[in-house]
């Protein structure tokens, strides 16, 4: 029996006021009429925590767009999980911190675009970069701990170093500086995301020094461009071992990404538990363990360090989910890695989400 998850991603709404091209939200969003009512969330926090699940993570999309946000806070919070709030910070005014802390939020995560108002703000494709400075103040204000985010791709990869400045300029004791993923939106318009490799090159002894003098002040997270490496990353650290997703529309997911995968199938919070779906549910079994594995992951000695890698990137690129990740040096997919890299580093403008999908209501 797999063991107890220790969080739960709860993609709360996929309604968003951003337009980041980088999105990793699938292209079919889930509409605000298909998401899941607050008896229902309440129903899922409840089960996630009888499962063991110690935090909530309050995601979208944008969570600050569910009205009924501070009672699912409160819920979470009552039931003894830490809870963190992921936002945009549009919308998060000083009244709604203090709301939302005296609710119960523990913790906020806040994106950033880009280290500058005009870069921030074409990259979300709205005026969003004062709003954010303003709520991340807010938030320090309420005595909340704040971690901020940014999604490095090949538009803000050279300002790294005035990313770690404005993340340091707006009290954060976290930052996660995470190369773009390759799903949905994201896998839509990679052709103008994929970064270089100089560009790389150049941020990764920024990033080692930044990590150096903040150490014990600011946490710097650096997740790799994986499509450049030779190995691929510990995706989730295992398939179905530690953290489970909730979609808007009650699908669980054993993988925020998980949905691309269209061979999977996907259970649903209203017609199965989340103890069902975590413990006996084809999805997360599917790749759990080893055994699932083919050569050369079966035999590698690496198999217990990155689990074989991303199974919903191995599905995009092969068609098989099961498939060593192609970014992996030893994959017999490898080339088509390579192939991508060549064509697809043309110079273009920054991408945005479809116009018909940003302006769900």
């Amino acid at each position: 029996m797999a063991e107890a998850p220790f969080g739960l991603l709860a993609e709360l709404t996929h309604r968003c006021p951003l337009q980041c091209g980088y999105c990793s939200n699938p292209l079919e969003l889930v509409r605000r009429e298909a998401e899941l009512s607050t008896e229902d969330w309440r129903r899922v926090f409840d089960q996630a925590r009888s499962l063991g699940a110690l935090q909530v993570h309050l995601s979208g999309g944008e969570p600050l767009l569910r009205p009924d946000l501070p009672e699912l806070v409160a819920h979470a919070n009552s039931l003894g999980c830490y809870v963190n709030l992921v936002t945009s910070g549009v919308g998060l005014s000083r009244d709604r911190v203090r709301t939302l802390a005296a609710r119960g939020v523990d913790h906020v995560q806040l994106s950033l675009q880009d280290a500058t108002k005009a870069g921030n703000d074409r990259i979300a494709g709205i005026k969003a970069f004062d709003r954010k400075v303003e709520a991340a103040a807010f938030v320090l204000a309420e005595g909340l701990p704040l971690t901020v985010n940014t999604v490095l791709h090949r538009q803000n990869l050279d300002n790294i170093a005035g990313i770690i400045a404005m993340a340091e300029q707006l009290g954060a004791e976290r930052l996660e500086l995470a190369n773009t993923q390759y799903y949905g939106w994201a896998l839509r318009n990679r052709a103008v995301l994929l970064p270089t490799r100089k560009q790389l090159a150049v941020a990764a002894p920024i990033v080692a020094a930044a990590q150096a003098r903040l150490k014990g002040r600011m946490e710097i997270v650096y997740v790799i461009a994986d499509y450049h490496e030779a190995h691929p990353k510990p995706c989730m650290y295992g398939w179905g071992a530690r953290q489970l997703t909730v979609a808007p529309n009650g699908d669980v997911l054993p993988c925020p990404a998980a949905s691309v995968i269209s061979s999977l199938q996907i259970e649903n919070v209203l017609s199965a538990s989340l103890h069902e779906i975590w413990h006996d549910s084809p999805s997360f079994n599917a790749f759990r363990g080893f055994d699932w594995m083919q050569d050369p992951c079966r035999s590698c000695p690496r198999k217990e360090i990155d689990f074989g890698g991303c199974r919903c990137q191995a599905f995009q690129l092969t068609g098989d989910a099961a498939a060593t990740d192609p970014v992996c040096s030893l994959s017999q997919d490898r080339s088509t890695v390579d192939l991508i890299l060549e064509t697809e580093m043309e110079p273009a403008p920054v991408p945005a989400m479809a116009m018909a999908m940003r302006k769900m209501r």
